[in-house]
């Protein structure tokens, strides 16, 4: 009999214990306060993570306005002078990225002045949508939290050959322009955010002017 009792107590309480769901106030702060852990941990990286998301579509689109300038140099001999001309289907203003494009000489221009600049331009706003002969005009947004990116393209010949031909480089910003990273507005220029040569691929300048960081080579 006293065995019995025993179980009777014992079912009894659990079911009182079942009956009686939810959590104490200490039980809900412990939760809390690990939720606040996790968010101040993940926030960061999560904002990151986002940022390199809009950036990406501006590395790709430079990148294939630099491919597609190689191509049209290849059938035109010049290169295009701004992105109507160049025709690769890009939208000139995107909620995140202005594009454009710079030549620095046409066909009748020897030396580094056969090349052309290409631009992912942050928060941007279209000035000039080129045509003809026209360049883009894009100003970038100063206080812009996502890094701008340039592209060109030159006509050189390599050391150890005697052929010229079409050389590109990808650069991306140092620095977005909110954390004193360079605006990246669209213009011409042989050294301005990359630096031409007659003999090699035009190189990524890690310093635009005495007080904003330049641009990193990523292609």
């Amino acid at each position: 009999m006293k065995s019995e009792f025993k179980t009777k107590l014992i079912q009894h309480i659990l079911n009182k214990k079942n009956g009686e769901k939810g959590f104490t106030l200490i039980e809900l702060l412990v939760v809390i306060i690990i939720i606040g852990i996790l968010a101040a941990i993940a926030l960061p990286s999560f904002l990151n993570q986002a940022s390199k998301a809009r950036q990406s579509e501006a590395k790709t689109y430079t990148g294939s306005f630099n491919r597609a300038q190689q191509a049209y140099y290849l059938e035109k001999q010049e290169f295009a002078p701004n992105l109507v001309t160049l025709g690769v289907g890009v939208a000139q203003s995107t909620s995140n990225y202005g594009y454009g494009i710079q030549r620095n000489g046409n066909k009748s221009s020897s030396g580094v002045s056969q090349s052309v600049n290409n631009f992912g331009v942050p928060l941007a706003t279209i000035t000039t949508a080129g045509t003809g002969t026209i360049g883009d005009v894009v100003t970038g947004g100063g206080a812009a939290p996502i890094k701008g990116y340039a592209g060109g393209v030159s006509v050189s010949t390599p050391a150890g050959s005697n052929e010229a031909t079409t050389l590109a480089a990808l650069c991306e910003a140092a620095l977005a322009p909110v954390n004193g990273g360079n605006v990246t507005t669209s213009a011409s220029g042989t050294a301005l955010y990359l630096t031409y040569s007659t003999t090699a691929a035009p190189s990524c300048n890690t310093t635009v002017t005495t007080t904003k960081d330049g641009f990193v080579a990523i292609q």
